[in-house]
């Protein structure tokens, strides 16, 4: 439901007070659009029900959040338990908009009466709050990509280390973090299983050459979008649409911006690995390649066909054997 429609349902006789919160991880700033004050709470339990109830004491709250790492979950998630619209904000879009006013000064209180007018002026749509058992896939999918980093980084210093005993403690090491590994797999793939919708998915995914379970996990995890929105919105989404950067008679290089760097990670390693098995974006990639064009431009186009066949195999609900899904890429 768009913010306008949600104002026209609830706000027939009152004016909406728009509120904005600047999250830290000890304290919430609450403020309300047009109100130089600025309330201030403890982030913990106690201090969102005293939030909750003061934006409830205005009719028909609309808060607004910048999303701060994970600090602000807890408090959007009892905003909408309570049925108090909630939007999570990214906070290069705060900063745009606060340059775009000529706020130029930043604390946390100005923040807080820059994310109420963001929400007043810009309107940003009211998304669904995920469900528990999709958040503990995400965040099952965060700790999974968190251990193969520290893997990645172990492992590189254990081909520098020198001396057995270095050698003997990174070896520990990764003994752990692969032991790790194996469990959170194991943990996504028995929560995959208590969920029919998502078995089907997760088939439809691997059936495609290059798409593996940790490709699968990514998107079920992180782009739960898939199959709902048309190839140039999906696309954006995951963050591998060629933005334009054209002035006058000016035409600059597409460059790649923002979008789900988890999902781009899964997409660019599914487009790797099927480079080496899957005819179709073998082909692509060498006539891309053939005219002329760089790695990265190849590698990323056909990480965006690869991407846009699995959205039409997930909205048809079919499956890579099937002809239909041959979409054109513009």
């Amino acid at each position: 439901m768009s913010t306008q429609k949600f104002v026209k349902k609830n706000c027939k006789s009152a004016e909406p007070r728009w509120w904005g919160v600047d999250v830290a991880s000890q304290k919430l700033d609450l403020g309300c659009c047009g109100v130089d004050e600025v309330e201030t709470f403890e982030n913990s339990s106690e201090g969102i029900e005293r939030l909750l109830r003061h934006a409830l004491a205005a009719p028909s709250a609309l808060v607004v959040v910048e999303a701060t790492g994970g600090y602000e979950t807890a408090l959007v998630m009892r905003l909408h338990q309570a049925g108090v619209p909630v939007v999570v904000i990214n906070p290069r879009q705060l900063r745009a908009f606060a340059t775009a006013i000529g706020e130029l000064a930043k604390t946390d209180r100005i923040d807080a009466r820059i994310i109420a007018r963001f929400g007043r002026d810009v309107r940003p749509e009211i998304r669904p709050i995920p469900e528990e058992k999709q958040r503990l896939l995400a965040d099952l999918s965060a700790r999974r990509q968190q251990l193969i980093e520290l893997r990645t980084a172990e492992a590189n210093r254990r081909k520098q280390a020198a001396r057995p005993e270095l050698q003997n403690s990174i070896d520990a090491v990764l003994k752990v973090l692969d032991e790790q590994l194996a469990d959170i797999d194991r943990q996504a793939a028995e929560l995959v299983q208590t969920d029919p919708a998502w078995q089907e998915r997760d088939r439809m995914l691997q059936s495609v050459k290059g798409v593996g379970p940790a490709t699968s996990l990514a998107l079920m995890a992180d782009l739960p979008e898939l199959g709902r929105l048309d190839h140039k919105q999906i696309a954006k989404l995951a963050g591998v649409a060629p933005l334009n950067r054209d002035s006058g008679k000016q035409r600059g290089r597409r460059v790649i911006v923002g979008g789900r760097a988890a999902v781009r990670s899964a997409l660019y390693m599914a487009a790797f690995n099927g480079l080496r098995c899957n005819r179709q974006l073998r082909t692509f990639y060498d006539r891309l390649r053939q005219a002329g064009k760089p790695f990265k431009v190849a590698i990323t186009a056909c990480m965006r066909k690869l991407l846009t066949i699995l959205n039409a195999m997930i909205r048809d609900h079919a499956t890579w054997k099937n002809p239909i899904l041959t979409p054109k890429i513009d």
